[in-house]
């Protein structure tokens, strides 16, 4: 990869966090303010970035439209869209829809609560693999060598005193995982939510994608949540099936 081409890939990441003044983006590239000026200059002209009045620049339209874009092609998306919709509308709970994709696992959708409590999680944001329940599913899923390859390279934050802090610890959740076919974060990535996630497989069999109903401790108790597990399921199995999974398909 080019240099320019990798300076710029790293403003745009930098910038998917919040906006940001040249000194903060020549800070984060680690070159001179006039080089990541001229990057900014031609993003710009393509409408990858703009500059607000204050001088600080924002991701622009041009690369929402190519996001968009991208989800569309996607095909999962569109196939979980109406069981995501009907299990969000059954529970009034926060439905996410997540794939593992490069290593990493990312929001590929997502359906709000009817609640006032809000989870911060959006579409494209990556998920820490040890620390909640999509990536659970997903990792769990991974041939035997890959699996252990992916455990050992985490970076083992305690976001909450439940959070798995070891590869070990973490390889034998996921042998639980894939034995009863659904996985639970019990509040490890944040304190006050809880979710249980559930696996979508493809024809092959494999899974291809993981959903999940995520609740506020608040709202529903740690029981509660996990008696979410029958819709959710049959959520899965729903998808499964469009994506023409049969149940003598499962490994």
């Amino acid at each position: 990869m080019s240099q320019s081409l990798a300076r710029a890939l790293a403003i745009l990441g930098d910038l998917g966090e919040g906006p940001r003044t040249l000194d903060e983006l020549a800070a984060k590239v680690g070159v001179h303010k006039t080089t990541v000026l001229r990057l900014l200059r031609t993003m710009e002209d393509e409408r990858f970035v703009h500059r607000d009045a204050d001088h600080r620049f924002h991701l622009g339209a041009g690369l929402f439209a190519l996001a968009g874009a991208a989800l569309e092609q996607r095909g999962i998306r569109d196939l979980a869209a109406p069981h995501l919709a009907r299990l969000n509308d059954a529970t009034g709970q926060t439905v996410h829809l997540g794939v593992y994709e490069g290593g990493d696992v990312v929001y590929l959708d997502k359906y709000d609560s009817r609640h006032a409590i809000r989870m911060y999680s959006r579409v494209g944001l990556r998920m820490p693999l040890h620390a909640t329940a999509i990536a659970k599913v997903l990792l769990a899923d991974l041939p035997e060598p890959r699996r252990r390859r992916a455990a050992a390279e985490i970076d083992y934050v305690p976001f909450t005193e439940h959070t798995i802090t070891g590869p070990d610890a973490l390889l034998e959740e996921l042998t639980r995982v894939a034995g009863q076919g659904y996985a639970m974060d019990d509040a490890e990535h944040e304190t006050f939510i809880r979710c249980v996630a559930a696996p979508v497989r493809d024809a092959s069999g494999r899974v291809v994608a993981a959903v999940s109903i995520s609740v506020p401790e608040v709202v529903l108790s740690r029981d509660e949540v996990v008696a979410l597990l029958p819709d959710l399921l049959a959520t899965t199995r729903a998808i499964s099936a469009d994506c023409g999974h049969t149940e003598r398909d499962s490994p």
